[in-house]
């Protein structure tokens, strides 16, 4: 597997640059849309902890095991969310996409089919990858709809695996793409943009 490296990825609809600090601003205000800190089951940060999250994931990629990105809105140009690539394992030819966030007014439309279509298929077809996993809360049940629709394989739950933000412990729930099932995958999520449109 190639060594991921800062890169846009982009459509017509959307476009996926590599996160810096200059995004802090425009996260900050997607993050507020819906006031998404306040899910218990995700990640997003909460107003003026943004630019220590934003560290914390450039610090990710400095280590080489993290590749953040920031998700835009082609037309506006306005950051409406963020993905990465995260536990990067080259050895074993494997990545996972995950701390996948979009503001309240674009979840439930194209942009996540889109996004993650842009990212798998680099990881895929770029990057040379053999495997693409997600993780998730045990209680984050749209994110498990979410990621069982891009077509992954629920490979099972690890039990008291991971801190929650509020100090419980969650469940995580394992998900997975190998190499050999993407065509198909690809085939299945571009039709299905086709038939938003």
């Amino acid at each position: 597997m190639h060594k991921p490296e800062p890169v846009t990825l982009s459509c017509a609809a959307l476009r996926l640059e590599p996160m810096t600090a200059g995004h802090v601003a425009g996260l900050e205000a997607a993050a507020r849309d819906g006031e998404l800190w306040n899910l218990r089951v995700t990640s997003v940060p909460a107003p003026g902890e943004t630019a220590a999250y934003v560290a914390a994931a450039l610090k990710g990629q400095a280590d080489g095991h993290m590749l953040p990105f920031v998700v835009i809105e082609a037309g506006s140009g306005r950051v409406i969310g963020s993905s990465r690539y995260h536990d990067i394992v080259p050895a074993v030819e494997r990545l996972e996409i995950g701390y996948t966030w979009y503001g309240r007014s674009w979840q439930r439309t194209h942009v996540n089919t889109t996004a993650k279509l842009l990212l798998m298929q680099h990881a895929f077809e770029t990057l040379s990858a053999k495997l693409v996993g997600w993780r998730t809360d045990n209680f984050n049940h749209a994110s498990q709809r979410a990621i069982e629709r891009l077509g992954a394989r629920k490979d099972g739950v690890l039990r008291h695996h991971a801190l929650r933000r509020d100090g419980t412990v969650r469940d995580t729930v394992m998900y997975s793409l190998a190499a050999g099932e993407w065509p198909e995958v690809k085939a299945q999520l571009q039709y299905q943009l086709a038939r938003e449109r």
